[in-house]
């Protein structure tokens, strides 16, 4: 699930390069669901993201794909005011974040819909996933929950 330039013209470091393996994940998040792996191993069971063909915790091969509840938790963040990179630059200011999600996994993101005028961020806050839309593909954001 790297990032990086896709086809030709101006390097984007905002897409993924998808494989057969991530291809799955990308496919449900352009129908607006998050997936997890769940490790299927006696003992373990547990949930990891990003995605990987094997469990980070044990090592077993027994994985597999699970959607998410699309809830989480604002860990930390940080306002980017400045980012050279294209296309980061055009949506400035922007919030870096790192969520909880409540299945377990932290996950690297950004919160959008943000601002003094709703309150702010805080540690803690409830969040929920949506979906932007870049370039072809639906990239998983969240935003403060109702």
């Amino acid at each position: 699930m790297g990032v990086g330039p896709v086809g030709g013209g101006a390097a984007r470091f905002d897409l993924p390069e998808v494989d057969g393996f991530s291809r799955t994940y990308w496919d449900a998040a352009a129908e607006g669901r998050l997936l997890l792996r769940r490790c299927g191993a006696v003992g373990c069971g547990r949930v990891h993201h990003p995605p990987r063909e094997f469990c980070p915790y044990c090592w077993s091969e027994d994985v597999r794909w699970e959607e998410a509840s699309g809830r989480a938790t604002l860990y930390t963040w940080s306002v980017v005011h400045r980012n050279d990179l294209p296309p980061f630059g055009e949506r400035t200011p922007y919030v870096a974040a790192v969520v909880d999600l409540v299945e377990g996994p932290r996950m690297m993101s950004e919160v959008v819909e943000w601002g003094e005028r709703d309150g702010g961020l805080s540690a803690g806050m409830a969040l929920e996933v949506v979906f932007r839309e870049a370039g072809g593909f639906a990239v998983p954001v969240f935003r403060a929950r109702a």
